[in-house]
């Protein structure tokens, strides 16, 4: 199983985002859990994900948070695919880096 966590500013964006991704995933019959936060509620699910996309807004803060959860890997939302909350997309990308 591949555990997604998505974050932005308050976790309403990411959590459209996360609906659609599992809506993908379950279309895809893909083994993959999809969980959004706040930023501010990352580091209190440390261990309980694989992936952290944060959103595109907070790209300065990914060299942090690969320092500090260095098993996961982290990355932001494709802005595109943020804006249109292409949860397909979205899926897509993070299955590359999981695989990266």
């Amino acid at each position: 199983m591949i555990r997604i966590l998505l974050a932005c500013g308050v976790g309403m964006s990411s959590g459209f985002m996360a609906s659609s991704m599992r809506k993908s995933a379950k279309k895809q019959k893909l083994d993959v859990t999809v969980k959004a936060v706040s930023k501010a509620e990352v580091m209190s699910h440390e261990g309980e994900f694989d992936i952290l996309l944060l959103g595109p807004h907070f790209a300065k803060e990914v060299p942090g948070f690969q320092k500090s959860l260095p098993n996961v890997k982290v990355s932001t939302i494709d802005p595109d695919l943020y804006a249109t909350l292409d949860g397909e997309g979205i899926l897509k990308d993070a299955l590359k880096l999981y695989e990266s």
